[in-house]
């Protein structure tokens, strides 16, 4: 009866060792895709790679996306503020 919990326990622990390899492997390859990913927009926009940055980035993009749902809407002063807006966040971000 020990030898079969002895095998049972072995069994549980290598493949639980295997699911966190998995996980680890997956992780640290994910970690580099999105370092490579946002060393490679940040380089294209001409920005530094900071958290700061890349926040400035989204809300700006945001903008613009609100300045086309108002397009869409047909909301031509909306239009112009959101389109505004976005276009000086983002102007100064690549102007740092």
């Amino acid at each position: 009866m020990e030898g079969f919990f002895n095998w049972l326990g072995t069994l549980i622990g290598e493949t639980l060792r295997w699911i966190i390899d998995l996980l680890v492997i997956f992780f640290s390859s994910l970690r580099g895709s999105l370092e490579g990913f946002i060393g490679g927009l940040s380089d294209a926009m001409g920005i530094n790679p900071t958290l700061f940055s890349l926040l400035l980035l989204i809300v700006g993009v945001w903008m613009l996306y609100c300045a086309l749902r108002a397009l869409l809407a047909r909301r031509l002063i909306a239009t112009l503020i959101w389109a505004f807006l976005g276009l000086v966040v983002l102007s100064w971000l690549i102007g740092r």
